[in-house]
């Protein structure tokens, strides 16, 4: 039998099970230990193995994502984009158990009880009129086993997303290049010359770092360095003229809200996201000259490397001609790696990247209009409901976007299904409620979401949205998503967002 890559390997798990779509987020365990009944369990807010986990994604030997256990294990404890911040002190509290995610274990996939309609609007309805919600409201709860419909208030209202747009980012990116695709920063030379040449092509999370959080799996511009270096003095050079070329995308770089903390320019060619501080995560001031930047740390990698550049200035732009030959290349991590980060840390950077990736992969124009028609055509290939939608951007930060609970859901739905293990990042990736990236710090330990709710948020100045998937008190996986706009008190309605879904997980609603 072939071997299985990554993202094909989940099958020998859904086989098991009693139908195409049931038990998406499920994995089976015999025996339990203290590490997976807290942190692994409720970190990974769904049924955690004790030997494996059968979703996939970039997984390490024990079956826990290695982002979340070293979030457990109290190595870092970062929000993202929307919800920044390190909690007090900086170390997060001991975990709290989830006993609704293991109340499940022990029966078949798609044997627990679904919710009835009538008993999820009997204790959704009060809480979507809560006055902290705005006047306009969306909510769209979906049984994960059979797909159908539970719930439905404004389903197909197409209202601001926020940053619950990476959702459809993340699917349209991964169907169109596929989660095992990886983006290349590459040097050539030109023919009968010394003339070097820097190509971006698209990796957001190539860096320039020594060390630090993701360093050792992401692209480092040092590697390629020594690599084109190496190149260079097997050809008998040690003095060239550098350039740089972000000739990959067109378009306008700058984001229409302008220049901003959440994002830098949008290019082919940065390091650590253009960030002037040691962050990884989170908001921060970004330069002007990402590309530039990235070349000038680039050439002085090369010269500690005994190749220098000729130019007094710094590099330049050009474009490489089809004649220019290879001399090295770097690689980030797979795409489906890049969709959990994204996700996870609300990360807008890798968010207009991977918009681009979908535009590549469809042959259209690497720009915020090319994304916009890659990324619907996409989605539309997926008979995906699309009324109303538009994706003005990647990230979400463009009020301009519209997107539908309706879409919210079933683009979750999708990611879930073992049918499509492709787009299984797109829900190891989302938040898990009190434990990691945008969802950290906004559910207490004794609440019956936290561990259980696995969901994006999504944050702008009168804009609070929540989406993604529960195990409700019964073991029924559900997806959910939650919209409202014209919000006056953020706090409040992100309040108001996760009383609804901790509701859902507390909820046999029978």
């Amino acid at each position: 039998m072939p071997e299985l890559k990554p993202w094909q390997r989940p099958r020998q798990l859904v086989r098991q099970l009693s139908k195409p779509s049931a038990a998406k987020l499920l994995g089976v365990s015999a025996k339990l230990g203290t590490w997976q009944l807290t942190a692994g369990a409720a970190t990974l807010g769904l049924v955690v193995a004790a030997g494996a986990v059968a979703a996939a994604g970039p997984w390490d030997s024990s079956g826990q994502r290695t982002a979340e256990r070293e979030w457990a294990a109290s190595q870092e404890a970062e929000g993202g984009a929307d919800h920044g911040g390190r909690t007090p002190g900086g170390v997060p509290e001991s975990a709290p158990s989830a006993p609704s995610v293991l109340a499940g274990l022990g029966a078949p996939a798609g044997t627990a009880p679904a919710p009835t309609d009538g008993a999820l609007a009997d204790v959704l309805d009060p809480l979507l009129k809560d006055p902290a919600l705005g006047p306009e409201r969306s909510a769209v709860v979906l049984d994960a086993v059979t797909g159908k419909r539970l719930y439905g208030k404004g389903a197909g209202d197409a209202l601001t997303p926020a940053s619950t747009t990476k959702i459809a980012t993340a699917v349209a990116a991964l169907s169109a290049a596929g989660p095992d695709h990886r983006i290349a920063t590459k040097t050539v030379i030109e023919p009968d010359s010394e003339d070097v040449v820097l190509v971006g092509g698209g990796d957001p999370t190539l860096t320039a770092r020594k060390e630090g959080r993701y360093v050792d799996t992401a692209a480092s511009l040092r590697t390629l360095a020594e690599e084109t270096a190496r190149a260079l003095k097997a050809r008998g050079v040690d003095e060239v003229r550098l350039s740089y070329d972000t000739s990959l995308y067109s378009g306008p770089p700058r984001h229409p809200i302008g220049r901003n903390e959440n994002l830098t320019l949008v290019s082919p060619l940065m390091a650590d996201e253009g960030r002037l501080d040691d962050s990884s995560s989170g908001t921060a001031d970004r330069t002007d000259d990402p590309a530039g930047d990235a070349a000038r740390k680039f050439a002085g990698f090369l010269k500690d490397h005994g190749v220098k550049t000729k130019a007094k200035g710094d590099p330049g732009p050009s474009k490489a001609s089809d004649r220019a030959e290879s001399l090295a290349k770097v690689e980030s991590p797979p795409l489906s790696a890049l969709v959990e980060r994204m996700l996870t840390h609300s990360d807008n950077d890798i968010a207009e990247a991977l918009a681009r990736q979908t535009a590549i992969a469809a042959k259209e124009p690497a720009s915020f209009d090319g994304a916009d028609k890659a990324v619907r055509d996409q989605l539309a290939e997926l008979e995906l409901p699309l009324t109303g939608a538009k994706f003005a951007d990647g990230s979400g930060l463009d009020r301009a976007d519209r997107i539908s609970g309706e879409l919210l859901a079933a683009l979750l739905d999708r990611a879930a299904d073992p049918a499509h293990p492709e787009l299984r990042s797109v829900v190891t990736g989302l938040p898990v409620a009190g434990f990691t990236g945008t969802l950290v710090d906004r559910y207490p330990k004794d609440s019956p979401g936290t561990g259980v709710v696995r969901a994006k948020t999504g944050t702008l100045s009168g804009v609070n949205t929540l989406a993604g998937t529960v195990v409700d008190a019964d073991g029924r996986l559900l997806v959910f998503a939650f919209m409202t706009t014209g919000t006056t008190d953020p706090d409040a309605a992100q309040a108001a967002l996760d009383r609804m879904a901790s509701t859902v997980a507390n909820c046999g609603c029978r």
